[in-house]
């Protein structure tokens, strides 16, 4: 089966003044193509800073992260910028929505990276997330789950190999939650789109085949 991610003995810790703070201990961990997973653990256990690592954000202290058969330790800025561009698509906590633009335009933003332009899978995306009223609407003034909505779509709008989402529904109430939760799996299955997913929610995590549970630096399945 085709590896999206592999992590080999990733390490990270930061310095505290005089402290240093092992936060991931030799991780070892394999992602499949079209897999998902939902990653699990208390708050400051690090699921946020295993998601920043394998989108190239942060570095491991120390170890290998392959990417697509890749090794990124050779990887400069422009090579990871290349693969978050292709590749790789990103749900925010905070969204990071492009608050100049319109909607429709937030969710193309990934495409016009890549030279190409609005496409009927966009417009397949909006359907299925209920954005279609939305389009022309500037993102400030959307509700926090319209702009939810929003940046879910911008993550897929691109086909992307791999999915990274942190927290994809904290501000949607149960029901939307749980329908938003179906919508991505049924999405990220019409093109083989592995999905790593932050989430405290078990009726979330359920919805991924398999859950990773992080905790003292540690990952346990």
């Amino acid at each position: 089966m085709t590896s999206v991610a592999t992590l080999s003995e990733i390490s990270k810790g930061f310095n505290d003044g005089d402290k240093f703070h092992l936060v991931l201990d030799r991780l070892d961990l394999e992602l499949a193509l079209g897999e998902t997973v939902a990653l699990t653990g208390p708050s400051g256990s690090g699921k946020s800073t295993l998601l920043n690592i394998i989108a190239g954000f942060e570095r491991p202290s120390s170890g290998a992260l392959t990417l697509l058969t890749q090794d990124t330790r050779t990887w400069d800025d422009s090579r990871w910028s290349q693969f978050r561009h292709h590749q790789l698509g990103v749900v925010f906590q905070q969204f990071n929505l492009l608050t100049p633009l319109n909607v429709e335009d937030n969710i193309a933003f990934p495409l016009h990276l890549q030279g190409d332009g609005w496409n009927a899978w966009c417009d397949h995306l909006v359907d299925a997330l209920g954005l279609r009223p939305l389009l022309k609407r500037h993102v400030e003034a959307l509700s926090g789950g319209q702009q939810q909505r929003v940046a879910i779509a911008r993550a897929l709008a691109h086909k992307p190999a791999l999915l990274l989402a942190d927290e994809p529904t904290g501000n949607l109430d149960q029901t939307t939650s749980l329908e938003v939760m179906a919508l991505i799996c049924d999405l990220a299955a019409e093109h083989d789109t592995s999905i790593l997913m932050v989430t405290h929610s078990m009726e979330c995590a359920a919805f991924m085949q398999r859950r990773w549970h992080l905790d003292l630096g540690r990952v346990h399945e």
